[in-house]
């Protein structure tokens, strides 16, 4: 399903592929060769979204881009099934796999390797060619890679790396109500999307 939002319509090359019930809604551009599959979710959230040629976005993966960090994917990218990507940067050549997740103002390098369930912080940058064990978690910039269970090494530092304003634009501590107040008035947004049948049809 393709979708206008704030008046931006998804521009898609006409030799990539996507699925019947892929979701690409508003400032998407996605290149030449690519493919979206089942249950796939892109979406520009305020924030353009840029997807190279080669890529293959699996099933049920979602692509998100903010108003304060757009996302970019270069070309020759794989993103695996259920991974969560937003208002990241990810190089050409990265393999993202099932089910990791990349925050908002993270950098991951050329040819990087984050493998199943791992977890990027905001604003951290991995190295080219980084290669993440299952499940770890990168923090930092230059980021580095703990196993889940070192919370208390990675804690000052993923602190230090400011979530809440890089995500919710808040200060830490601000109530939860409140920021899921700001957040869900600015998802309504979508009431005034309009659905734009693909080429062809």
């Amino acid at each position: 399903m393709l979708i206008e939002n704030r008046g931006k319509k998804p521009q898609i090359h006409d030799s990539a592929y996507i699925a019947p019930n892929a979701v690409v809604s508003g400032d998407v551009t996605i290149g030449e060769n690519t493919a979206v599959l089942f249950g796939a979710v892109i979406t520009a959230d305020g924030g353009p979204v840029t997807i190279g040629s080669d890529c293959v976005i699996m099933e049920n993966a979602v692509v998100r881009g903010t108003p304060k960090n757009p996302a970019r994917i270069g070309d020759a990218v794989l993103v695996g099934p259920h991974a969560h990507l937003t208002g990241c940067e990810v190089e050409d050549g990265a393999f993202l796999a099932t089910g990791c997740s990349i925050f908002n103002g993270a950098h991951i390098g050329r040819e990087a390797e984050v493998r199943i369930n791992c977890v990027v912080q905001v604003n951290c940058a991995l190295a080219p060619e980084a290669f993440m064990p299952m499940g770890w978690i990168a923090v930092g910039n230059p980021a580095q890679i703990f196993p889940p269970e070192a919370h208390e090494q990675l804690w000052p530092i993923q602190k230090a790396m400011n979530f809440s304003g890089t995500v919710w634009g808040v200060e830490r501590g601000t109530p939860k109500r409140e920021v899921n107040a700001r957040y869900a008035r600015a998802l309504t947004r979508h009431k005034k999307d309009r659905v734009v049948e693909p080429p062809g049809n």
